[in-house]
């Protein structure tokens, strides 16, 4: 027996579950898929660009840059020798700062309270004292302590050594609070693991906690040794004969200040995009089997 349908149920005609499908090899028409438009960022970076270029062509078009004296000066030999005395005054003072901080950083970690108060002070006090400040009391050490075992502080201390005192007792403060970060970013969970195993501390420390702790360590440490890089340059301020000292020299007596500050920006720029290559590589090496 049929049952009569309704007007009020049958299917309306806009309904589009009310269509028919379509014939057996023809295709449906599938709405057309719009890409959103983006005005508002394609308009910005093209006045980002534009003022780029502007800026761009007048450094390049402006007579005082003066870039043929910046070329004649580029690889002289006054220039190399700063640049030289720059690269090996960062690594002694990276080498060194790095060992001490790492001192420190054991020490603020031991289970001794006498130990944990001296590092914590050191770091404390060489944080406080801007840089400046410190190469110049290094530089000055003489009106305090005039002989050192019989020698002359003026003949013990020339300004190389300050420099090189100075940096490393700076930086070694800052060094100490990467190292015990990157330690402790470690899980505690790993060292008793390891003792679990058997494992003697050396190994524990070589094996398990530092190539762990070298991810969290490695980016600060590459900032760090950009920074030192370029905060050689106010070791100048004691005479010291590195890149920018160099510079300041040759202008002393030319007068060419501007382009003679650039030769010094270029090398500096040159070498910390070097350095931050080299920084690339050293993170991914220690980033092995991790996700990024």
């Amino acid at each position: 027996m049929s049952v009569p349908l309704s007007s009020d149920t049958l299917p309306s005609p806009s309904d589009p579950l009310a269509k028919a499908p379509p014939p057996s090899g023809e295709v449906s028409a599938v709405p057309r898929i719009v890409p959103r438009r983006r005005t508002g960022q394609w308009t910005a970076a093209v006045v980002v660009l534009a003022l780029l270029g502007l800026a761009v062509n007048s450094v390049l078009r402006n007579d005082a840059f003066q870039w043929d004296v910046v070329a004649d000066y580029f690889t002289t030999a006054s220039v190399l020798r700063g640049l030289w005395l720059t690269l090996w005054l960062t690594a002694l003072v990276m080498t060194l700062g790095f060992a001490f901080g790492t001192l420190l950083a054991v020490m603020r970690l031991s289970a001794n309270p006498v130990l944990r108060a001296v590092s914590w002070g050191y770091v404390w006090l060489f944080r406080s004292v801007p840089i400046l400040v410190q190469l110049l009391f290094w530089f000055n050490i003489g009106a305090l302590y005039p002989r050192v075992l019989g020698v002359k502080t003026v003949d013990l201390f020339g300004p190389v050594t300050v420099a090189i005192i100075g940096l490393t007792l700076h930086e070694a403060a800052y060094a100490a609070e990467v190292v015990r970060g990157g330690i402790l970013s470690v899980d505690r969970g790993q060292v008793e693991a390891a003792q679990a195993l058997g494992l003697s501390r050396y190994r524990r420390w070589r094996r398990i906690v530092l190539p762990q702790a070298m991810r969290a360590i490695v980016p600060p440490a590459g900032n760090m040794l950009i920074g030192t890089l370029k905060g050689t340059s106010i070791v100048s301020v004691i005479a010291v004969q590195d890149l920018l000292y160099s510079v300041q020299l040759v202008y002393h007596r030319t007068y060419q200040v501007i382009p003679l500050l650039l030769v010094a920006t270029i090398w500096y720029v040159v070498v910390t995009s070097l350095l931050s290559v080299g920084q690339y590589y050293v993170e991914r090496h220690y980033a092995r089997g991790t996700q990024r």
